[in-house]
């Protein structure tokens, strides 16, 4: 009996160590597998270090350059053009003659105006003079009439004296007012002479010429445009239409920067100077114009570049910044999987990738704390931050469990 029981132990202890070596024997051979598959598709983790540095936060907007003061000058007389005295480009000062009609038609009537002016005033000289014998005749018979008592002259010749006395002052009225018509006819048509030659009215440059000499010019309806100029093209302004999402941010005296095409590698620097209030719609996109000084001292800028503009909003100094990448960054699917599926495998394998907890996810969804992965110890951990201001490649971290030398996961590669 106790032969029996001392075989059917050491049965039990013999099926007891081969079970165990079975499973240590599969152990081995998955440690092995899982060694040889992690020495094949190893990871290797794309880092960057967060940093502290200066954060510019961008609204951006195109638009084009105009002068500042830009004129269009126009004749308000019609005629024949007949001489033009600047060009494209030229520089001219305020008072400058650009350009003149034939100007006979106007002097001619100017001449008849004095003519007609002059002889208004010699019927005045001869109104008044007649007037003057009307008053004498009229004093010689009251003298006569009261000499003889009433007797001489009748009383019709002093009606009839009394009627040429009141002709010839009136005649002097009438002369006088045909003066001052005349005086304004002359005032008339010397203003039309003097608009027959065009000045300029500000120092600047002509931007445009719009006639030629020989042409002719009709003022019946509207003033024709004969030049553009624009007034020290030294200094210029940028307008540009911020989206309405946008134009929140932009106020009156930030500064901005702004490329054109014309110079692709240079940065202008601009200054808010005027946010409109008044909409501009178009195919129902809301914008609002909003004008930028610009200093064009080398005169390499010129009206009607199109140009974009970047207006900081925001600085932030001593921020600590991650790469918005960073943010974007999730493991491969298949990664994920093999992780889940290992089994007895992560035993073996000690530091998978840790997750956020579903409070902290909770938190994520809340307010603005967001999600990324961090290289610590050579084992990549997800931890919680929250962000503040980006400029669209680096973001403000305000809190979180890192710091300047942290380095963030961009992306994962496998390395054989």
């Amino acid at each position: 009996m106790l032969i029996m029981k001392s075989s059917t132990i050491k049965n039990k202890a013999s099926k007891g160590i081969k079970i165990i070596l079975f499973i240590s024997l599969i152990s081995l051979t998955l440690l092995f597998i899982s060694k040889r598959g992690e020495n094949k598709e190893a990871l290797k983790y794309i880092t960057q270090e967060v940093k502290r540095g200066d954060l510019l936060v961008t609204v951006t907007a195109t638009g084009n350059l105009q002068a500042l003061n830009q004129v269009d000058v126009g004749v308000e007389v019609s005629g024949t053009i007949e001489k033009i005295y600047v060009d494209y480009n030229q520089h001219v000062k305020k008072g400058q003659v650009l350009a003149k009609l034939d100007l006979s038609k106007f002097e001619a009537q100017v001449k008849r105006a004095e003519a007609r002016l002059r002889a208004a005033q010699a019927d005045l000289i001869k109104a008044k003079a007649d007037f003057k014998l009307a008053q004498l005749h009229m004093q010689r018979l009251r003298n006569a009439y009261k000499l003889s008592h009433g007797k001489v002259p009748s009383k019709i010749e002093l009606d009839e004296a009394e009627a040429k006395l009141r002709a010839a002052e009136a005649k002097v009225c009438a002369t006088k007012a045909e003066i001052y018509e005349a005086k304004a006819d002359l005032k008339y048509y010397k203003t039309e002479l003097s608009k027959a030659i065009i000045y300029s009215p500000i120092d600047g440059i002509v931007l445009a010429r719009h006639v030629e000499e020989g042409q002719t010019v009709a003022a019946s309806f509207q003033t024709p445009i004969l030049f553009t100029l624009a007034e020290d093209l030294k200094r210029m302004e940028l307008h540009v239409d911020v989206d309405e999402a946008d134009i929140g941010q932009v106020k009156v005296g930030q500064y901005a920067t702004f490329t054109v095409d014309a110079y692709p590698d240079r940065i202008f620097s601009a200054k808010v100077r005027e946010v409109r209030f008044a909409p501009k719609i178009v195919e129902g996109v809301v914008t609002y114009e909003t004008i930028l000084d610009v200093d064009n001292s080398d005169l390499s800028l010129r009206p009607g570049m199109t140009a974009t503009a970047k207006i900081i909003v925001k600085h932030i100094k001593n921020a600590l910044l991650v790469p918005n990448k960073a943010f974007r960054f999730v493991f491969p699917k298949t990664y994920q999987e093999k992780e889940e599926k290992k089994g007895l495998i992560s035993i073996i394998i000690p530091h998978p990738p840790r997750r956020l907890s579903t409070e902290e996810k909770q938190k994520v969804q809340r307010g603005k704390k967001r999600k990324i992965w961090i290289l610590r110890n050579g084992h990549p951990v997800q931890v919680l931050v929250t962000v503040g201001a980006t400029d669209g490649i680096m973001t403000q971290v305000i809190s979180g469990d890192i710091q300047p030398g942290t380095k963030v996961i961009l992306d994962v590669v496998k390395s054989k």
